[in-house]
């Protein structure tokens, strides 16, 4: 047999003896993405370093309210307009915010930033040997690999004392933007035959503008081009424990674990589409609409998004990409600022009508949910909707918006794995129902 019909043979195995049928799901009340049969998340813990809210609970059931994302308890609009009207970069306050619960002084915050530029740099050989010699087609993958070989440049790697973790997380949040620059440029050399560019990081420069600096080849990029990446960056650090790169960092760091395998196992989480790379489908699925259908026709393109929805175009999953979110019902804060952010680039780069036409898709896919579900149906654009589209307009390559997602969500999982060490020690072993009942082993023979 051949090797091809061999592997479909132990397919259709593991298919068979591997499915559990829906029904078993209701019938034990178990709680399938660890949801509550409403949608809301099952109750696991407590944090003080993010919320998130998108509904109240009213009479038992969920009435959608204007959503609020908050760090340490600030509202995240505040800390981003606080930023913006002092003309300034939100980032790295934002990251001593959640680590250190408390907004940072003016002294604390420039030795904050002294601290991270003296930890941007990435250990001797480390670029040469684990970046360079090893290119990898995904920027993710390469950045996961890069966090545990950083175990083996680090004297004490195993400690887990709230000292040497808080090292580790300053140097992770320092070091990853390095990261990813350096192995999108590898990927882009070893596998698309560009030119390769590798830069050192800037001293006295802000995270985003780090991440400029390192992409572009003549190092170049505008004041609005910063401040628009360091929004997404400020947005993108935090979302409260029950996210699912965030809560595996929890599930890990409860092991006792180190810090490089737990931020490691979080960097494997948000790699999948239905997290941290759902911003990518998104720009997947606008160039697709672009390529199907007159987008200047607004029945046409209503039309269109029906059968999306329908599954009978695009990816045939019948899902609107960057439309909807777990918690959020009536609207994203991320989004709100986001898209703001994004019409004000998109006019400085001449890019209105494309703005517009995310703008025109996210109006009608709401309509189209409410036709299909009903008018009291809530469903809003989330952040992945906007970001893509910010970071196509800074000429960023689509290959890297998970990555720099993760160079911002780091300082969360940072945060909360201090919090996880500080506060709950107890390994997370929740219980699986077991179906079927006792078989007794046959010998070979009788098979």
């Amino acid at each position: 047999m051949e090797n091809s019909a061999k592997l479909h043979a132990l397919t259709q195995l593991a298919e068979k003896n591997n499915r559990i049928a829906a029904h078993h799901y209701q019938e034990k009340n178990i709680k399938r993405g660890l949801r509550n049969a409403d949608g809301t998340g099952v109750a696991v813990g407590f944090t003080q370093i993010g919320d998130v809210k998108g509904y109240d609970i009213i009479d038992g059931e969920v009435v959608p309210v204007d959503g609020c994302l908050f760090y340490r308890g600030i509202n995240v609009e505040s800390l981003v307009k606080g930023a913006e009207g002092e003309g300034r970069f939100g980032f790295e306050e934002a990251a001593f915010l959640l680590l250190f619960g408390k907004l940072p002084t003016e002294q604390e915050l420039d030795e904050f930033k002294e601290l991270l530029d003296e930890y941007r740099v990435l250990p001797p050989q480390f670029t040469e040997n684990m970046i360079l010699k090893i290119p990898s087609r995904s920027v993710m993958n390469k950045l996961q690999r890069s966090i545990l070989v950083l175990y083996s440049h680090d004297d004490n790697p195993d400690d887990t004392s709230i000292d040497n973790v808080l090292l580790q997380s300053i140097k992770l949040i320092a070091r990853i933007p390095t990261i990813i620059a350096y192995g999108y440029q590898s990927m882009a050399h070893n596998f698309h035959d560009q030119s390769l560019f590798i830069h050192a990081p800037l001293k006295g420069k802000s995270t985003a503008e780090n991440v400029l600096h390192l992409l572009r080849a003549d190092n170049s990029y505008t004041a609005l081009e910063a401040e628009t990446l360091d929004l997404c960056m400020m947005l993108h650090a935090e979302h409260g424990g029950g996210n699912n790169s965030t809560f595996a960092t929890h599930v890990v760091t409860s092991s006792g674990t180190d810090t490089y395998s737990a931020i490691a196992t979080a960097v494997g989480a948000l790699k999948g589409n239905k997290h941290g790379g759902a911003s990518y489908k998104v720009k997947d699925m606008v160039d697709h609409i672009k390529s199907s259908v007159d987008c200047s026709d607004e029945q046409a393109l209503a039309d269109y998004i029906d059968k999306i929805m329908a599954g009978e175009v695009f990816d045939g999953l019948g899902l609107i990409y960057g439309m909807g979110h777990a918690v959020y019902k009536k609207s994203d804060p991320r989004a709100v600022l986001l898209k703001r952010k994004a019409r004000e680039l998109a006019v400085a780069m001449g890019k209105l009508e494309d703005y517009e036409l995310y703008e025109k898709i996210e109006m009608l896919a709401k309509k189209a949910f409410k036709a299909q579900r009903g008018e009291a149906f809530e469903i809003c654009a989330n952040v992945d909707f906007y970001s893509g589209f910010v970071y196509e307009l800074l000429n960023i390559p689509k290959e890297l918006y998970t990555p720099i997602f993760a160079a911002s969500r780091v300082v969360g999982w940072c945060a909360h794995r201090m919090e996880q060490l500080l506060s709950d020690q107890k390994i997370m072993r929740p219980a699986y129902k077991t179906l079927g009942e006792e078989v007794l082993y046959q010998k070979i023979v009788e098979r």
